[in-house]
């Protein structure tokens, strides 16, 4: 039979050795949390660094950006003063050439009018230069018309000249008196028909330097437009992208702020558990090394030689003793070593039932000590059991709720991904959508430019072709008239004395034989056919050289209303791809926040997902054997209660 110090030094060993075991647990337990500790500490430090550089980088690019803004809104706001300045000056120009034009073609026509005025009065003085009576009528009123729409040839004469003109102007229609003036004032209508043909070609010449000058500076005008349009383009595509950047950079910038918060709490909370962690298992380990010094002390004590040689003296006097007394306490040492055994058979039964450690140990020690401390460690074994029915009961009522709230939460995150997902998709197609009408409207864009710069290439070489042509017109005219006046010089002044010459034959003489000039009054008038033939050329080039004018007119109306036309869609077409751009960027910005949104989620489910493994590893045992636990634990309490009542009985 085992003695009992020998027992309890066994027991001592048993324990010391489960000492060293939890020694050696918690020695690894902790050195997988400094692992963790250092690991993470040093990783969750090494990103807030890079967070905080990038913080600093990205807040510089936000300013960077906002003030590029700010310089591309002044230099565009600029930049349209600028068109609306220069397309002022380009219409004021424009209205001030249609009048100049308007005013010449008035002028134009007035001494076209009045050439041709003199023109009728020169041939009819002619005619009738012998018997200029005849024709005063005429040259007067045809004379009056030209002076009264150009007083100013009348001012320029010379005095001598201004007099016979004024006094031929007041005299009656059938004055005789005037005869003997009439060569000077046929050589007057000549001079005032040569200068009215001077001012007719000096007007031209300043029209035509006038438009020259117009189109130059329309031409210079436009240039300076389209370059500032075409400024106020790049730099308004300039600040859409500006601006898309900024937003993108605002957002990195709060992502990036928002990681480095989370980042910063969690470092923080590692190093508040990793510290914790470390006193705890100081305190333990200082804890359970006097625990283990103090039970090896006590089996050493009780391993000592002389401790064995006392045990077995004590042990013998205790048999001396309990010999003598034996007799007396014979009959209650029966009662309670029966007490004992029904006890003792009890918790056996109870151990074997429940298999209880606890209960055999309980079991083991009725055996061993007296009634008094057995029926105190099966009060408190009651007690403890007891205390673990309503803790497991508080623990399924805690599973039960944690399950309900995991699943719960678990179904809300889902459908809060799921709607995510489905913005996160609209936005990309959105976004996709909008990338495709800026392109279109770029393409566009492209497209009516080349069609404007083509149509002011047409445009440039059929106002060259009307230059051209308006020049060729006005040089046939110009050597036209030479030829007319070169023919009249001859016709007008031999031909008309032989005719007038013929007038006044010599009463009752023969009639003379025709002339040998006879064919050359033949040419005569052939020369005068030629001449009308002449001036119909000259008139029919006139009407050429108006309808080119007009032409050009009409040609350059249409071209710039084309090019007003177009330029308008342009601005319509920018303006729709600044708001694409702007919307574009504005769902980007979105975007980004919802696919953070939307990865935050996903980690809120792992999450959820690897709590609710934690939750059914911790809970599903406790709920499946949830009864049994609960009814096993009860007969093992009532058992204990029975066998307390046995050992009750046996006092």
């Amino acid at each position: 039979m085992e003695k009992p110090i020998s027992k309890v030094v066994r027991l001592l060993k048993d324990m010391r050795h489960q000492l060293d075991n939890e020694q050696s647990e918690d020695q690894k337990l902790y050195d997988k949390m400094k692992c963790w500790c250092n690991t993470n500490g040093e990783e969750k430090t090494q990103a807030i660094s890079i967070a905080n550089k990038r913080i600093s980088s990205l807040d510089a690019m936000v300013q960077e950006k906002i003030a590029h803004a700010a310089e591309l809104h002044t230099e565009i706001n600029k930049l349209g003063e600028e068109i609306a300045k220069n397309t002022g000056a380009l219409n004021q120009a424009t209205s001030n050439r249609d009048k100049a034009s308007a005013e010449f073609h008035d002028e134009e026509k007035d001494l076209i009018q009045s050439i041709d005025a003199l023109k009728n009065a020169i041939v009819v003085l002619g005619k009738h230069h012998d018997n200029p009576t005849a024709g005063l009528m005429s040259v007067q009123s045809l004379l009056k018309q030209a002076l009264g729409k150009h007083k100013d040839i009348l001012d320029d004469m010379m005095p001598s000249n201004r007099g016979v003109v004024s006094s031929f102007l007041q005299q009656p229609a059938h004055f005789k008196s005037y005869a003997p003036q009439s060569g000077q004032i046929f050589g007057i209508l000549k001079q005032m028909k040569e200068q009215f043909e001077k001012n007719l070609a000096n007007a031209r010449k300043n029209d035509m330097a006038d438009q020259e000058s117009y189109s130059q500076l329309k031409q210079a005008k436009e240039e300076e437009i389209a370059a500032g349009k075409d400024q106020v383009e790049t730099k308004e595509s300039d600040l859409a992208d500006t601006n898309e950047d900024l937003a993108n950079g605002k957002s990195d910038l709060e992502d990036t702020a928002a990681a480095l918060a989370a980042d910063q709490a969690f470092l923080a909370d590692l190093t508040a558990k990793c510290a914790a962690t470390d006193k705890e298992f100081q305190e333990r380990s200082k804890e359970r090394a006097d625990e283990i010094a103090a039970v090896g002390e006590a089996i050493s004590i009780l391993n000592d030689p002389d401790s064995f040689d006392l045990f077995g003296k004590t042990t013998t006097q205790k048999s001396m003793r309990t010999q003598q007394d034996g007799f007396l306490q014979l009959g209650a040492e029966v009662v309670r070593t029966r007490a004992r055994n029904s006890a003792v058979a009890q918790l056996q039964a109870v151990a074997e039932k429940t298999g209880s450690s606890q209960v055999a140990a309980l079991a083991l020690k009725a055996k061993l000590d007296d009634f008094v401390k057995v029926k105190a460690a099966i009060d408190k074994m009651v007690a403890e059991l007891t205390k673990q029915q309503e803790e497991e009961i508080a623990k399924k009522d805690y599973c039960v709720e944690a399950i309900n709230k995991n699943e719960k939460e678990i179904a809300l995150g889902t459908q809060n991904q799921e709607y995510l997902q489905s913005k996160s998709n609209q936005l990309e197609s959105n976004i996709k959508t909008l990338t495709e009408e800026i392109e279109a409207a770029q393409a566009e864009i492209k497209e009516t430019k080349i069609q404007i710069k083509r149509a002011g290439e047409d445009r440039a070489a059929a106002n060259n072709d009307f230059q051209t042509t308006v020049a060729d017109q006005r040089e046939t005219q110009t050597i036209l008239k030479k030829v007319v006046e070169r023919l009249e010089q001859y016709y007008v002044e031999k031909v008309g004395p032989q005719v007038f010459a013929q007038e006044d034959p010599v009463p009752g003489a023969a009639a003379p034989p025709p002339p040998p000039g006879f064919k050359e009054y033949k040419k005569n008038e052939g020369g005068n056919k030629i001449i009308a033939m002449i001036n119909n050329v000259i008139h029919e080039s006139q009407q050429v050289e108006n309808e080119a004018i007009q032409s050009e007119k009409d040609a350059q109306a249409q071209y710039e209303g084309f090019v007003q036309d177009s330029n308008r869609a342009v601005a319509a077409l920018e303006k729709s791809i600044s708001d694409n751009k702007a919307e574009r960027a504005d769902d980007s910005s979105e975007l980004s926040s919802v696919k953070g949104d939307l990865k935050q989620q996903g980690d809120e489910l792992e999450a959820l997902a690897g709590l609710k493994a934690d939750v059914h590893k911790d809970c599903d045992f406790l709920l499946e054997n949830f009864d049994i636990r609960q009814d096993t634990r009860a007969e093992e309490i009532e058992g204990l209660k029975e066998a307390k009542a046995a050992l009750s009985g046996a006092v």
